[in-house]
């Protein structure tokens, strides 16, 4: 089965995050880019949409980024 991506750009329009935050996300860790050509990221979009629930989720019962980029990839 063929992953969905979609660019940064879209995911920003899509889920209605703001770029830095994307920009933020990516480089911790919380959400990985597939692949990259030139200055275009790449993100698996079913990938994205749950980890941006489960982000959200945490977000609200007060962790911070640091334990949930732990409880999200283990790291």
């Amino acid at each position: 089965m063929d992953k969905k991506t979609i660019t940064a750009k879209e995911l920003v329009k899509k889920f209605s995050i703001s770029y830095h935050t994307l920009n933020y996300y990516a480089a911790i860790g919380l959400i990985p880019v597939v692949s990259k050509i030139g200055n275009i990221r790449y993100f698996d979009e079913d990938e994205v949409k749950l980890r941006l629930e489960k982000i959200s989720e945490l977000i609200k019962e007060g962790y911070p980024l640091n334990l949930i980029r732990k409880r999200i990839i283990g790291a």
